[in-house]
């Protein structure tokens, strides 16, 4: 099941994910699967799933939902479809191909959320990584931001929501090319370390096809308290698997 580099870490509900050094989830990851918060019944995407962390996030709790899933790596989706088969999950598909051109893999104005985590870098900026998997996952090397829009907007139904998380350096460019793909912004979040600091992301919620409306700015969240510990809301959202994901 396992292969060389690669080790078991546990999400919580018996649920465990295979992870490497160039594949494995983040905070930002885990706080994108809570925001959306997928109904019981879902049709769901998720888009540049990397090793399935959030697909895998989602059905530990709900078996009931339509999870699909699309990583363009194949090392990535291979490890993805392991950690499926590992856990005996039936309710997760993945699919090993370009979120760009996914007309006749998954039906189009079908599904009422889709996810992304898209690169956080522009094409151009900071410093390239040599390791092709890791410079694709990091910079915008074959993907921009409308490409995720437009891909969100063709497979979201009337009302759809698309959630996705970013720099705060991105938001005007995420806003604007929400707007232009028919996916009006809704709800906003930022993330903070602490208070302190300036905020390190945010998270955004669209529907596909909604009146524009006043954008709901939600309070800030903390990852950490005064004390440099988890806020309590991370610990809740961390919930099963934060002591042994973190130690």
């Amino acid at each position: 099941m396992l292969k060389n580099g690669e080790h078991f870490e546990p999400l919580g509900n018996g649920v465990e994910i295979i992870v490497s050094d160039l594949f494995h989830f983040s905070t930002d990851t885990i706080l994108l699967a809570d925001f959306a918060k997928p109904k019981l019944k879902s049709k769901a995407v998720d888009l540049g799933t990397g090793c399935g962390t959030i697909p895998l996030l989602w059905a530990r709790n709900n078996r009931n939902m339509e999870i699909n899933a699309v990583e363009i790596q194949a090392q990535g989706y291979d490890m993805a479809l392991r950690s499926v088969e590992h856990n005996n999950i039936e309710n997760i598909k993945l699919f090993n191909c370009d979120m760009k051109n996914l007309k006749g893999v998954l039906p189009f104005g079908y599904f009422d959320l889709v996810v992304c985590n898209p690169p956080y870098k522009e094409e151009g900026t900071g410093i390239k990584n040599p390791e092709s998997e890791k410079l694709i996952a990091r910079h915008q090397q074959n993907l921009s931001i409308d490409d995720i829009t437009l891909t969100a907007k063709n497979l979201l139904q009337f009302g759809g929501r698309f959630c996705m998380c970013q720099r705060p350096e991105r938001l005007v460019d995420v806003l604007s090319s929400m707007r232009k793909n028919d996916i009006e912004p809704k709800r906003l979040r930022f993330v903070q370390q602490r208070k302190n600091k300036n905020p390190k992301l945010f998270l955004v919620e669209g529907k596909r096809s909604s009146k524009p409306s006043s954008l709901i700015v939600e309070k800030t969240l903390f990852i950490e308290d005064e004390q440099g510990d988890f806020s309590q809301e991370m610990k809740e959202i961390y919930g099963a698997y934060k002591e042994a994901y973190y130690g």
